[in-house]
């Protein structure tokens, strides 16, 4: 009897310690990979042409695969349903630094699923990533969701020829608007030029000032003045700016007046020589509005008459790269019949942007 029972022990410790081991090697039958993420390129709801990127490591190496199957799914076993809005069945395989791309084939047959497959096979490297595109993201946000990433030895991704298998976890998030107001900004400067300066072709006779110019008595029938501004625009006005020039009058001394030159500033010409009366201005910028653009410089040392109307002598209609700087010059001339006296005007320049 007591042989019996001893027997019946080790009938009874075999048997339990087979199932032992059938039941570790079931839950041994796919390898568990490590520092595994999903990545999207845009992790907004409903958005399209999204790329999604797996990576991990620790892949089997020594085991040949034949299919990669990326489930989404609410559900962290893949039991629930797929993502509410997603599209899968147009994507593609943008890249893969865990095996080689151009050797696979996209499967889309179902939607909720990313898949390739290789008849022919491949081991995959130990660590990299699969880049499937052209996916359309869910439309629920904060939810989360779950990537179920598989390797297969069969190209059907049939249950029971796992290789490698791990779950990880992602959400749609509604994008953060930001705002930024950015004020408009505008600096003007009249600077002020030496005598012995070139301006357009002429050279200036009289250094000025930033807010007046004084010829002295300088200018005679003999000799003509000249003098210049410096004019500097700074703005992020994205329409640029433009500069006009203009006088108060003709210069002035009790009744007597020095006429302004004939050239236009449409049409702008040759000073007149020493002994004529004239009193005019010119400009370096060689891209101006309301005529030929560089009518002032080309072939240059053209000048048109005083106005007190406003006449373009910087145009810039595209936003500056920083501080622009364009030299205008100014220039009078008096004949021997000239009253004697001290003249007098007021120019005036007159910047405006177009944001």
């Amino acid at each position: 009897m007591y042989l019996n029972v001893l027997k019946s022990s080790i009938k009874y410790l075999i048997a339990t310690t087979f199932l032992v081991v059938l039941i570790s090697n079931s839950f041994l039958r796919t390898s568990a990979l490590s520092a595994s993420s999903l990545t999207l390129s845009d992790s907004r709801p409903s958005q399209s042409a999204v790329s999604y990127t797996f990576n991990a490591s620790s892949f089997s190496t020594g085991t040949t695969i034949r299919c990669i199957n990326l489930q989404l799914n609410d559900a962290a076993d893949g039991t629930g349903a797929i993502p509410t809005g997603i599209t899968t069945t147009s994507s593609t395989l943008a890249s893969s630094s865990l095996i080689t791309a151009g050797s696979w084939t996209v499967n889309n047959g179902s939607n909720g699923r990313l898949r390739i497959t290789n008849a022919g096979g491949e081991t995959p490297a130990a660590s990299g990533n699969v880049v499937w595109g052209a996916v359309t993201n869910g439309s629920s946000a904060g939810t989360t969701y779950y990537g179920i990433f598989t390797t297969y030895t069969d190209a059907s991704c049939t249950g029971g020829n796992e290789v490698d298998s791990v779950t990880v976890a992602f959400i749609y998030v509604n994008g953060t608007l930001v705002q930024l107001t950015i004020d408009p900004t505008l600096t003007f400067t009249v600077a002020a030029v030496g005598s012995g300066q070139a301006v357009n072709g002429a050279t200036t006779t009289v250094a000025s000032g930033a807010t007046s110019i004084d010829f002295l008595n300088d200018v005679t029938f003999a000799a003509k003045g000249v003098s210049a501004h410096d004019i500097q625009v700074g703005t992020n006005a994205t329409g640029g700016y433009v500069v006009y020039i203009r006088n108060t009058g003709q210069l002035t001394n009790g009744s007597d007046n020095i006429a302004y030159h004939t050239g236009t500033n449409a049409v702008p010409t040759a000073f007149p020589a020493a002994g004529t009366e004239a009193w005019g201005y010119t400009t370096e910028d060689s891209n101006l509005a309301g005529g030929t653009a560089d009518r002032f410089t080309n072939p240059g040392n053209l000048w048109a008459g005083f106005s007190t109307t406003n006449a373009l002598v910087v145009d810039n209609t595209t936003a500056p790269s920083g501080t622009e700087t364009t030299r205008v010059g100014h220039q009078v001339g008096v004949s021997s019949g000239t009253p004697a006296g001290t003249y007098q005007t007021t120019l005036i320049y007159t910047v405006v942007s177009t944001y």
